[in-house]
């Protein structure tokens, strides 16, 4: 059965696609796995990562779902039938399942921290207080859990009112405000007193620091800011009708992402050191650094409630693309269906978080390989999962799909030359795969 709904419009697409590539991957994780893994040489490193593999990558997975307009599990069925390829979009599904389920997490604290600024217990705090309070909020189990499934019903209730009232009414709102809202942040951070060294950390390279983990880091955060490898683009692209250029759409969508990082990284690491802060702190990182940027802004905490809401917005945009993902299998085009599925797999994925919502508090001494679960989780997926996903795409796509119908695909909604075409062909048949292959092969050597 083919989707039964679609975009009402090319713009609602690329914002509600965008949105899931933008999400918590580019404003939360890029900047502390930046700050972990070096600073410049990562930022470089996942440019090239993401022009290279992103954009081609993501054309594959366009071209499948628009081609059979169907969900994933069923679109490798209908291009490869009487196969095993279909389990891709099984790997899919369990990897949206596996992310949402500690995404929603982070959703939560967002959800803890809007509370905490309407009742004013972050203002004029010093540096040392709000990691403090960071720190105890996390900890706490109850209220842990309540955000965490406060968000998860918040995803639930918009998902289970389909695509155009529900997932692209939301992000026409949400993605062009908080660029505003960024863009103020950028204007105070590069105010700051010590910008120049946050400056050079982000844009000056060090590759002596470039180990073969930067590099799969890179590589799993390139692939995680666009949502690749696990069907997500492939099941949105399912709702795109064929007057759409899907060329156009996907460089508009990794512009976007990338423009977004650079915004996040322009916030975050001037303001990380001009604080005397590390910009290795981890997941914490942005929850310690922008307190104190907005508390030395006048109407600081008013402009910090504004951003929290669009930062918890810019979450929901991508956990609707991971719950959208699983529940159009479920569903299968049907509308009664779709609000079944999005409430029973929502609270699943709710009671599969509660672990990673432990994670910082009353489980933290419970590691794994030196990891939290918490951090578990977002490695497995991020660094292997997305990866190998990834890897079977790209030779899905040039070995399984007939080229007449990959150039139909390109050029309907809008002219793609023949050149350009077989550019992309050659590298998401031999370039992508074997770079993969080979930066997946080479941390199998470190373990």
């Amino acid at each position: 059965m083919k989707q039964t709904e679609q975009w009402s419009s090319r713009l609602g697409f690329i914002l509600s696609a965008a949105g899931s590539a933008v999400g918590l991957g580019a404003i939360w994780k890029f900047p502390y796995v930046a700050g972990v893994n070096g600073g410049g040489a990562f930022f470089f490193l996942f440019l090239v990562f993401t022009i290279l593999f992103g954009l081609p990558l993501l054309l594959a997975e366009f071209v499948i779902g628009r081609h059979t307009q169907k969900n994933a599990i069923q679109s490798y069925k209908v291009i490869a039938p009487q196969t095993k390829w279909h389990l891709l979009g099984y790997l899919g599904l369990i990897a949206n399942f596996i992310i949402l389920s500690f995404y929603s997490v982070i959703g939560g604290w967002i959800i803890l921290y809007i509370y905490k600024t309407v009742a004013g217990q972050l203002s004029g705090l010093t540096v040392e207080q709000y990691q403090t309070i960071f720190a105890d909020t996390i900890a706490d189990p109850f209220i842990s859990l309540i955000a965490h499934l406060l968000f998860m019903l918040l995803t639930i209730v918009i998902v289970a009112r389909g695509i155009q009232n529900g997932i692209e009414r939301a992000n026409k709102i949400m993605m062009p405000a908080l660029f505003i809202l960024f863009l103020l942040l950028i204007v105070r951070s590069l105010t700051l007193t010590n910008i120049s060294e946050g400056l050079r950390f982000l844009f000056l390279p060090d590759f002596t620091k470039v180990t073969a983990e930067t590099i799969l880091a890179a590589l799993g955060q390139a692939l995680f800011t666009l949502s690749l490898g696990v069907s997500t683009m492939l099941t949105y692209s399912s709702y795109v009708p064929k007057s759409e250029s899907l060329p156009r759409s996907a460089l508009s969508i990794v512009s976007m992402n990338i423009l977004i990082v650079i915004l996040a990284g322009l916030a975050i690491f001037p303001a990380v050191f001009s604080f005397g802060l590390t910009p290795d702190a981890g997941p914490v990182l942005l929850f310690e650094v922008l307190p104190n940027v907005f508390s030395q802004l006048p109407l600081g905490m008013f402009f910090f409630f504004a951003f929290l809401i669009l930062f918890l917005f810019a979450a929901l945009t991508s956990a609707l693309s991971m719950l959208e993902m699983i529940v159009s299998n479920l569903a299968k085009g049907s509308i009664i269906l779709r609000k079944k599925w999005s409430w029973i797999i929502g609270i699943v994925i709710f009671i599969a978080g509660i672990p990673s919502a432990l994670s910082f508090g009353v489980i933290e001494d419970w590691k794994l390989f030196g990891k939290t679960f918490f951090d578990l989780v977002d490695y497995l997926v991020s660094n292997m999962i997305m990866p190998i996903g990834a890897l079977f795409i790209s030779v899905f796509v040039p070995f399984k799909m007939r080229k007449d119908i990959l150039i139909a695909e390109l050029q309907s909604g809008g002219a793609f030359p023949r050149g350009l075409f077989k550019s992309w062909f050659f590298i998401i048949r031999f370039i992508v795969p074997a770079a993969i292959l080979l930066i997946l092969l080479n941390m199998l050597e470190i373990w």
